[in-house]
């Protein structure tokens, strides 16, 4: 596959926006950054659910696919194996490497993502505090750092030796310890790691990355009814019908 095609990158400042950001200055391809505000509801229009079915950033389109198609792809795993494969980077072509990358990739997709994600709605963006919604995910968010911690006690990194995608896909999720209910000076080789992942001028750039979209304040309700409410879930699909009144 070619590498020079310009990467269009459909996106938002949030922990899986960060991953593919970080990875595109990673493997150095070009990219341009299509903004989907997803308070405002940018997720639901029509023209981006063709690039992702789901309603989720981050998606991407590479103008140079393979066999020089036009190729769209969304889920952030999917994405950092696509374009590790792509240049041949962060991710070994075989062995025992190439799986250790892809068991903690799958790790984080599965369980560090969903769980640490859960922790942070139900401490700071839930209309209500629940408090055994509280305790069980932070409980499971600070377990899943434990078995980052013993991961990091015998290697650098979490596939092993080297750097890649599977730490990507790993460090944003690790800023927000404190919203998840995690002091992280209890976790000292998720620190060092963290610490380090930090330092290298790539992270510091896909960080940067609609930056400025950032949010500085609560969430308002509109939003809150985007995000996590009415309007989420009153996507339907075209030409579905409604099983009541509801008309949205």
């Amino acid at each position: 596959m070619g590498k020079g095609a310009m990467i269009e990158l459909y996106t938002w400042p949030t922990p899986n926006g960060h991953k593919i950001h970080i990875m595109l200055e990673e493997i150095g391809l070009p990219y341009r950054v299509h903004p989907i505000d997803i308070g405002r509801g940018d997720q639901f229009d029509p023209a981006f659910l063709e690039i992702s079915p789901n309603n989720r950033i981050p998606a991407i389109v590479d103008p140079d696919g393979p066999g020089a198609a036009p190729m769209a792809l969304f889920e952030s795993g999917a994405i950092l194996i696509y374009l590790a494969e792509k240049t041949g980077r962060l991710l070994a072509s075989e062995g025992v490497a190439r799986y250790r990358a892809i068991e903690w990739l799958m790790f984080q997709m599965g369980g560090v993502g969903p769980m640490l994600g859960q922790a942070h709605h139900f401490r700071r963006y839930a209309p209500e505090k629940v408090p055994y919604a509280i305790e069980r995910y932070t409980n499971e968010a600070r377990r899943l750092y434990g078995v980052l911690d013993r991961r990091l006690a015998e290697a650098a990194y979490l596939a092993g030796d080297d750097y890649t995608i599977a730490d990507i896909a790993t460090f944003p999720w690790l800023r927000s310890s404190e919203n998840q209910g995690v002091d992280m000076d209890e976790f000292p080789n998720v620190k060092r790691w963290f610490e380090t992942v930090a330092q290298r001028p790539t992270v510091a750039r896909g960080l940067e990355v609609l930056s400025e979209k950032r949010r500085a304040g609560p969430i308002t309700e509109e939003e809150r009814a985007v995000l996590f409410g009415d309007k989420q879930f009153g996507i339907r699909p075209s030409g579905a019908k409604s099983s009541g009144g509801d008309a949205r």
